[in-house]
């Protein structure tokens, strides 16, 4: 009894933040969502008004960039840790994937100004590429413990029938642990939709829509970030209905990787 009232009690604890930040900006948000919250621009400093269609355009387009970049070779890198675990280079690349695990967010946009930003300016391709490293060790972490999770025997079967090592883990091995890969995929999504810091350094913002990724565009958390910090209440309105739709679809994000996990 005393046991089920504690963890009862740590359930609420950890709940408990996460349904008063929900309450928040339900009560401080959702009346600046409407049509033109999703079709139009901001509106000029101190000026009600406007909306934030570009940053949503701008988050799509950067986290699917960042989805090629980490996706590709995330799963390329889970694929080589957990196939090739007696490789030379392998403690090599379990390195690199765990100090890229814990490198801070700025940290990541700091290195990708400085090799990709002086040379050729602030653009989406920069952001996506920081939000792809964000990405990398997540995937490559999640590839390699869901495929350790394929029976032995599946490998043994395919490499009976002559097939070459490569070949069974892309065709047996590797549709077998589809799904937990693409939880992996979605929670390392949800991981990096929020992240501001890395785009003040690389994609910057931008207050039109911008469809080009070689220009600075803008995106949800960097139009949060600057909508919270102005004077203005209209602009505090806005950042908090965008910050109501960015943790809406984490949560929905989530909440989805894991339906698909237990499915499978």
């Amino acid at each position: 009894m005393l046991m089920g009232g504690l963890i009862l009690l740590a359930t609420l604890l950890v709940v408990a933040p996460l349904i008063l930040i929900f309450v928040y900006l339900i009560r401080e948000g959702v009346g600046a969502i409407n049509l033109d919250f999703f079709t139009k621009v901001p509106a000029p400093e101190g000026e009600t008004g406007g909306g934030l269609a570009n940053a949503i355009l701008g988050s799509i387009q950067m986290l699917a960039m960042a989805s090629v970049i980490g996706v590709l070779v995330g799963v390329s890198g889970g694929i080589f840790l957990s196939e090739y675990p007696r490789h030379p280079l392998m403690p090599t690349v379990r390195m690199i994937s765990d100090v890229l695990a814990g490198i801070p967010a700025i940290v990541m946009g700091l290195v990708v100004y400085s090799l990709i930003v002086l040379q050729f300016g602030f653009s989406g391709f920069a952001g996506a590429l920081a939000l792809g490293f964000l990405m990398m060790p997540i995937v490559v972490r999640t590839t390699e413990e869901v495929l350790k999770l394929v029976p032995l025997t599946v490998r043994e079967a395919g490499m009976a029938l002559g097939l070459p090592k490569w070949l069974v883990t892309l065709r047996i091995v590797l549709p077998a642990a589809a799904g937990g890969i693409v939880t992996g995929v979605m929670l390392a999504l949800a991981r990096v939709a929020g992240e501001a810091a890395p785009l003040l350094f690389t994609a910057f913002g931008n207050s039109a829509i911008n469809l080009d990724p070689s220009k600075p565009m803008s995106a949800l958390p960097l139009e949060i970030y600057r909508g919270a910090t102005s004077a203005y209440d209209e602009n505090q309105r806005l950042a908090k209905a965008g910050a109501l739709l960015l943790i809406t679809l984490i949560f929905l994000t989530s909440l989805l990787a894991r339906r698909a996990s237990r499915r499978k």
